[in-house]
Parts: C-alpha cells; structure tokens; sequence
C-alpha cells in the first residue's frame, strides 16, 4: 500500500491595504463584518481551504490600513504574485492584498515587530468634508502648529499612558514608549483659508484608542481651547476622565509594522503616496 507524505507547510507574510469605513474594526467577530472577516474569507476561496491570518496590529472601526501585514500557514505551493491576484479576485473592492512573501516559521507579524507607525490627516476648513468623508478627521477652527508641537513634546519617550487609554484596552500595562510625534501642515484646498495637516505617530506599541485620544487633546490645544502645558498635566493625571473625548477615526490610518531588514518585507506601497506629505 502506498501512502502520500504530508505536505510541507509554508508560512506567507502578506501586506493588506483596506479602506475601514465600512468595517466593524480588524479583528473577526461572530457576526462578520470586520477586515480579517473578509480577507480570510477570500483566502479560503483562493486556497480551497480555511485559513486563519495574525495580523501586525489591531484596528478599530472606521480605522483604515495602508500595509497592515499579516502571515498566514498553509500546505498550498503557490508563487507571491498568485496570493495576490488570486486572493484580491475574491476580495470587495476598498481591501486588496498589496504584496505577498514566504517567510521561516520563526517570523510573527505581531512579535516579530519593532514598532509600528500612524499617520493621522485632519482638514482644517469652515465646511465639513464632503468627498473626502470617512477619510479625514474635521477641525473648523485655526489650529495652532506651535502649540501643538510643544504640547506633543512631554510624550515623547517611556510613559505611563492610563490617561489615553480606552476602557476597552486589553494590554497588560498602560506603560508604552512613544518616539516620534510629527505635525505638518500640508497643502491648503484651493480657494479657502483652511489646509490638510498631517500628524505621524511611531511607537513599539499602542494602547486602544491612544492615538485618537492623544489627537483629540492635540486639537484641543491647537484650536486654543487649553494651552500647551496642558498636555503634561494629562499625562501626569494617568486618568482617563481629565483628558479631551476621543477623537474621530475617519482619518486614521495604519502605516504599518516595522521589522528588522532580515526579513525583506516592502515597507512601503502605492497607498502611502496617497496621503498628503
């Protein structure tokens, strides 16, 4: 009697760009309707077989993914470019796969990354967005760079950060470390007095809600509401009722993880030109 070996199984890292208006967050809930609901959806079809995915980093609802990366352990020999078409064939039209690599079993989307980078695009205009809704954050007032900047500054670094903090987060401690905080004006819409600004957050890791409420105490500041040394206070506070309502997650996006240059893996896609620099 002949018996046939086990097949091998591979692990693939795949990078995922999803616009999050329409989902009920990331991860996969019993009623569908999530990001890695449809993505591992459209996998199984591809593959002809269930398949689950870990992904670099949880997004809430609303909150949209520019190279969320995931990997993913199969028995199936297909080449990089054929997870991609073969799996966007299956997929609605605002998530696609961007890129597709086999990796060793020893890489882990989440654990094997050394940080992970936000971009927050805000328009600053007297009129509420219209054709960019759900995809930008909304400020009517003047908001102040300056002040900003100074406030954001007391951030930087090791914190405890209860204050920006959900009271949904599952992390096991509110202790993260924050590295860069970057505020740009871009460019202004034509004919109007308002402009786009930018704002990149690069940590190890985020607390649930932590950038929408640290944007939500940034505009409070820029628009005059407090002053800079506010923001200290805050964070000081390690409280969560002290700080400003969490802000909006229409324009927030995932930039994605960031890994050692072992792996190989794009650290950048077509959406990133996108955004406003």
């Amino acid at each position: 009697m002949s018996m046939t070996s086990p097949r091998a199984t591979r692990r693939v890292a795949l990078g995922v760009s999803y616009r999050g208006t329409q989902y009920k967050g990331w991860q996969s809930q019993p009623g569908g309707g999530t990001v890695q609901d449809a993505l591992e959806s459209a996998l199984a079809a591809f593959a002809v077989e269930p398949v689950k995915v870990l992904c670099a980093g949880r997004t809430d609802a609303g909150v949209h993914g520019i190279n969320q990366v995931v990997h993913l352990d199969t028995t199936l020999d297909r080449a990089p470019f054929s997870w991609v078409r073969g799996t966007n064939a299956f997929l609605p039209s605002d998530i696609a796969v961007q890129w597709a690599k086999e990796v060793t079993p020893d890489f882990h989307a989440r654990n094997s990354a050394q940080g992970r980078r936000y971009a927050y695009v805000l328009l600053e205009a007297a009129v509420r967005p219209a054709i960019e809704a759900g995809q930008v954050g909304w400020v009517f007032r003047p908001l102040d760079l300056a002040a900003m900047e100074q406030a954001a500054a007391c951030l930087i670094g090791e914190h405890d950060f209860s204050s920006f903090r959900s009271a949904q987060c599952q992390s096991p401690t509110p202790i993260k470390e924050l590295r860069a905080i970057r505020i740009r004006r871009c460019r202004a819409p034509v004919g109007m007095a308002g402009a786009y600004w930018r704002f990149d957050f690069e940590g190890k890791a985020f607390l649930h809600h932590m950038i929408r409420n640290i944007m939500g105490c940034l505009i409070a500041v820029g628009t005059g509401t407090q002053p800079p040394s506010w923001m200290q206070q805050v964070l000081a506070a390690r409280n969560r009722q002290v700080a400003a309502p969490t802000f909006s997650p229409d324009g927030l996006y995932f930039l994605g993880p960031q890994y050692d240059p072992v792996w190989e893996l794009p650290t950048e896609v077509p959406g990133m030109a996108w955004l406003p620099d």
